[in-house]
């Protein structure tokens, strides 16, 4: 029987499934008599020795989070430097590590959570703790390496294409005398992902969304203007489909916050919705409606996709029987086997093939106009929102989420200063 104690954390923006993914490797563990401990908010938890003992939760709870949204144990945006560069940082989390017996580390995220658990791979070696490391893949984006999909994108990608079909209906019933273009902006820093998703919306070029920008494409302000007038002289009305990582052809994004940058490095995005509003209604005398979803996107479980929700608990499970095996600095990714049926399995990664390489939106994927999406693209795309996953319902009339009782581990190391 394996000894030691399993350590779950989660990073960065959280998804409508993370939890299920949570779920399962709390349930796996606990078939195998492991003993797993969370940080709460991520690798700070683990550093600030604020740890969380799953076992005070009921087998019922565990199996109600794989249907509830957020992130059940918090999370946070920390990215770890070097070693030489955070050794204090490191040093203190070998000491907790070591306090609480952790021989098992998952780390549950997107690609920089993935670089963090590469680290701590090499920082458990150089110190010669026996130590497994196992990053679980997490993204709304879509945009991790050797990965065919990331848990998280499925559901998000869903109601993306969902919530364009809506919109477009009520837009096309109020064209005559009302709104002519909506503006839609999806999330997707570097890569189009969901933006593309929402092209699912149609079928035929006079379908919403007519036009989709995409942030590997350089923003021009005239062409797209022109384009806008275009489809409304064909159409009536049209609905845009924007990233919020759209840049000028200088690398300026568009829709740049001003709000500086997170720990991540990241520039704080939003606000191209509305910007691109403001130069349709000035430039062409169109009026205009927008919408900014935001956390909507990612936080909608009761539309979630029931392909995502699988794989989404097929990569936590498999992660702890990749630690359990010893498989150090991997990541269970999704392998597609086939499109027609869609088949799919989970493989092994190695974690620096995965840590800090990203996966952009193939320039095959994108229309020869650059404002949709091909056929190859919806054919990768249209089996990831296939299926329904739908929460259970109470008679209030609202989803029945799970609120853990997260029953903190006594600390046995001073505080952290850090």
């Amino acid at each position: 029987m394996a000894s030691g104690t399993l350590l779950y954390a989660q990073s960065g923006g959280v998804t409508a499934v993370i939890n299920a993914s949570a779920s399962a490797v709390i349930t796996e563990a606990r078939a195998r008599k492991i003993k797993v401990l969370a940080a709460r908010n991520g690798i700070l938890g683990a550093l600030r020795e604020d740890l969380i003992d799953t076992s005070k939760e009921s087998a019922a709870a565990i199996r109600a989070l794989a249907h509830t949204p957020g992130g059940a144990f918090g999370s946070c945006r920390v990215k770890l430097k070097s070693l030489e560069a955070d050794r204090a940082k490191y040093e203190r989390l070998l000491a907790v590590l070591k306090a609480h017996d952790v021989r098992y580390f998952l780390y549950n995220g997107g690609n920089d959570s993935a670089d963090t658990a590469w680290k701590v791979s090499q920082l458990a070696q150089a110190f010669d703790y026996p130590l497994t490391c196992i990053g679980v893949p997490k993204t709304v984006d879509n945009d991790l390496a050797v990965t065919d999909t990331c848990p998280g994108f499925g559901s998000a990608a869903k109601y993306t294409a969902v919530s364009v079909r809506e919109a477009a209906l009520d837009v096309a019933a109020m064209a005559e005398t009302s709104t002519k273009v909506f503006v839609y902006e999806a999330m997707g820093r570097h890569a189009g992902w969901l933006a593309a998703a929402a092209g699912l919306a149609g079928q035929s070029p006079d379908d919403a969304p007519h036009i989709i920008l995409f942030p590997e494409r350089a923003y021009d302000e005239t062409q797209f203007l022109a384009q806008v007038k275009k489809v409304v002289d064909r159409v009536g009305w049209c609905v845009v489909v924007a990233s919020e990582g759209i840049q000028h052809a200088d690398g300026r994004f568009v829709a740049d916050a001003g709000g500086g940058k997170d720990s991540f490095g990241h520039t704080q995005l939003g606000g191209v919705a509305s910007y691109l509003a403001g130069r349709v209604k000035d430039q062409l005398g169109l009026k205009v409606h927008w919408t900014l979803p935001d956390y909507l996107q990612r936080s909608a479980r009761h539309i979630a996709s029931k392909t995502d929700w699988e794989q989404a608990q097929a990569v936590g499970k498999a992660a702890v029987q990749f630690a359990l095996k010893g498989q150090n600095a991997v990541m269970p990714v999704i392998v597609r086997t086939s499109d027609a049926p869609f088949r799919w399995k989970i493989e092994a990664a190695p974690l620096s093939k995965v840590a800090n390489h990203e996966k952009k939106f193939p320039p095959g994927f994108i229309r020869k106009d650059g404002y949709g999406i091909t056929d190859k693209a919806r054919t990768y795309l249209q089996p990831l929102i296939r299926g329904e996953a739908y929460p259970p319902y109470g008679t209030d009339g609202l989803p029945k989420y799970v609120a853990l009782k997260n029953v903190a581990v006594k600390k046995k190391l001073p505080a952290w200063e850090g």
